[in-house]
């Protein structure tokens, strides 16, 4: 079991350490955020700086569950071993070779069962 996260300590962490680096420290903050959560509520009055600091680390992280996109439907739930939870198709190169060994399987026993 995974320990539980504080947002509000978390994002405060982040701010300590983005602030210091702000060229323009001091100046009005550009945005308000407010976090709410069962362990408490915080506030913060964020600098541009560190609004975009942190709307750049928004965009770079990935979900560690991310395995990418189903090349058969599209879909974007793949699970350890890359099987697809839409269309039950397996995904990738993995996914390729089995279905390709089990072509040449299910072909080989219709040669011999009709030979």
């Amino acid at each position: 079991m995974t320990a539980p996260l504080d947002p509000a300590a978390v994002l405060s962490e982040f701010v300590e350490r983005v602030a210091p680096y702000d060229p323009a420290a001091g100046a009005s903050p550009v945005a308000v955020l407010g976090v709410r959560t069962a362990l408490g509520e915080a506030t913060f009055q964020l600098s541009d700086h560190v609004l975009r600091a942190m709307c750049r680390a928004l965009e770079v992280y990935r979900d560690p569950e991310d395995r990418g996109d189903c090349t058969a439907c599209g879909g974007r739930r793949l699970d350890d071993n890359l099987h697809c939870l839409d269309c039950g198709r397996l995904h990738g190169i993995l996914g390729q070779v089995i279905a390709d060994h089990a072509r040449r399987v299910a072909e080989e026993a219709a040669r011999e069962h009709s030979a």
